[in-house]
């Protein structure tokens, strides 16, 4: 049982290499492996958005915000930044590729709730 707690919670709050583990991953299985990213990283600098990407150099960046949230909000969130990797603007494009993963409304319905119980106005990645 406790190794399964520890498994649980290191998928919750992976280190940077993780990350970026878990984003070729979730690349592979719901965007083909077209998105590769360069890094992926926890940061602690973003107070108005979950995630930002440099489509330019393949930067991806997670806030520390959300460290700790279930692991499917995560990979969402990975996710929406893959996508900024082949779609820069939030068109039609980029969210057709978006819900490519199943949990991506369940997961925005998420965010918003979590930021509006901190007291925050929703936000967008």
């Amino acid at each position: 049982m406790l190794e399964r707690l520890a498994a649980k919670e290191k998928r919750r709050r992976p280190t940077d290499e993780g990350l970026l583990e878990r984003a070729n991953e979730l690349s592979l299985k719901y965007l083909d492996g077209m998105a590769r990213p360069v890094s992926v990283r926890w940061v602690d600098n973003q107070q108005h958005r979950w995630g930002s990407c440099t489509p330019e150099n393949g930067t991806i960046r997670i806030s520390t915000r959300i460290r700790g949230l279930p692991e499917w909000v995560i990979n969402y969130v990975i996710i929406h930044e893959l996508v900024h990797l082949l779609v820069p603007s939030h068109g039609p494009k980029f969210w057709k590729l978006v819900e490519q993963y199943p949990k991506a409304e369940r997961a925005r319905g998420f965010l918003e709730g979590f930021s509006a119980g901190a007291a925050n106005q929703p936000e967008e990645c």
